[in-house]
């Protein structure tokens, strides 16, 4: 049998678990690639020109038990600073040319946490390396948590890049569960993760320090009106705290959807503060009232269209429709102040309803969301736990 108890580790609030090959024969050891899963279908499915490399049609792929060969796609991609770039597949099969030229950009430091980048390649290092105990991945590994460390803001948040980008990016970034991807690694390492056990407890310290201003960011981001906590933004600004604009069609708004993955975080705390435990009633009491009634989200066929920007053809449309046995939903956004639920077109135009969106817009975005159930359905037994 294959032990696979001690290659769990918790990470985005779910497990990213080195499992037993259906091959039982083989007896390998199998990564979960999902983690990966977001950063992967950009690189096939969305052509950027900026990539270092691109796919080919068809791109072949190692195995998920091809653990060295993965560790060493991980190590190609990672840049000179210990951060990783996003969206590529990790595990493609990459020629000598493509792996030259990642070598050759090793300085070009466009590294970030967005789309499930860095973090989750220093927890699959660390795997790596319980297994193959190839000191390479390792110092990788460390090398990751370092960098992860040296882009943490003083007052605690992440922004989406580091070293800073001159644009949006460099806001606290909650947007994508970024910032809470970072913070529930450092936690798994916190809370005794014996896969980490190659840190020095100096650095040890170092990434405990580092989850305990995460936490005071969060908690000081709540956004707050007339002395009332709700949720928080995709984006808050480095300074003020403010919620902030992200991407012209992202505004300043309470962001429900995002908010799940920090209350998972929160709630995953032992013992938790009373400024945690009051920060999770209040926005569970704010999921409680956004809660939308007697309606649902459906896609429908509709006339071909070009969608006028990526040069798309658009074959479906989504509406509203009104049904008073569907379960509650929420809207990815509500207005600071009034608490509407709030939609925006990439012209930054803010409007009341998803009929108003334009249509590339409206079936190419997460609008709607049924993520505030997943907290709705633990908190009591949750609070239950934690009473003051």
């Amino acid at each position: 049998m294959c032990n696979i108890s001690a290659f769990k580790t918790l990470l985005l609030g779910s497990a990213f678990i080195l499992t037993c090959s259906a091959q039982a024969q083989t007896k390998a050891v199998a990564l979960d690639m999902s983690p990966f899963g977001d950063a992967s279908r950009h690189w096939y499915g969305i052509p950027d020109k900026h990539n270092m490399i691109q796919p080919a049609p068809g791109h072949p792929q190692y195995a998920s038990t091809d653990l060295d060969a993965i560790g060493q796609n991980i190590l190609l991609y990672q840049k000179s600073n210990g951060g990783w770039p996003k969206n590529y597949d990790m595990l493609a099969i990459l020629t000598p040319k493509q792996k030259d030229t990642l070598i050759a950009n090793k300085s070009e430091l466009n590294t970030t946490i967005d789309n499930g980048t860095s973090y989750t390649h220093v927890a699959a290092l660390a795997q790596i390396y319980a297994v193959t105990k190839n000191n390479s991945y390792k110092e990788a590994a460390i090398k990751g948590l370092h960098y992860l460390l040296e882009a943490q803001y003083r007052n605690g948040g992440w922004p989406q890049y580091y070293p800073l980008e001159k644009n949006y990016s460099s806001h606290i970034t909650y947007n994508d569960d970024a910032m809470a991807g970072v913070m529930f690694l450092f936690k798994s390492i916190t809370d005794g993760d014996t896969l980490y056990n190659f840190l020095s407890s100096t650095q040890r310290n170092r990434i405990k320090s580092a989850f305990n201003k995460g936490i005071d960011c969060i908690l000081n981001t709540q956004i707050r009106e007339k002395g009332v906590a709700t949720a928080w933004c995709q984006q808050h600004d480095e300074v003020t705290l403010a919620p902030a604009w992200a991407r012209k069609f992202e505004p300043p708004s309470i962001c429900n959807a995002e908010s799940v993955k920090i209350l998972q975080l929160l709630m995953s705390i032992k013992n938790p503060s009373p400024a945690i435990i009051k920060a999770v009633d209040q926005a569970v009491a704010w999921f409680r009232q956004s809660a939308i009634h007697g309606i649902r989200i459906e896609t429908i066929q509709a006339p071909a269209a070009n969608d006028g920007i990526f040069g798309k053809t658009l074959r479906t449309d989504r509406i509203v429709v009104a049904d008073s046995t569907a379960p509650d939903i929420w809207t990815r956004y509500y207005e600071l102040g009034t608490h509407r639920p709030l939609f925006c077109n990439r012209d930054s135009k803010v409007v009341y309803s998803l009929a108003e969106v334009e249509r590339e817009r409206r079936v190419g975005y997460a609008w709607y969301t049924d993520a505030p159930k997943k907290i709705l359905d633990k908190y009591e037994s949750w609070r239950q736990k934690n009473l003051l």
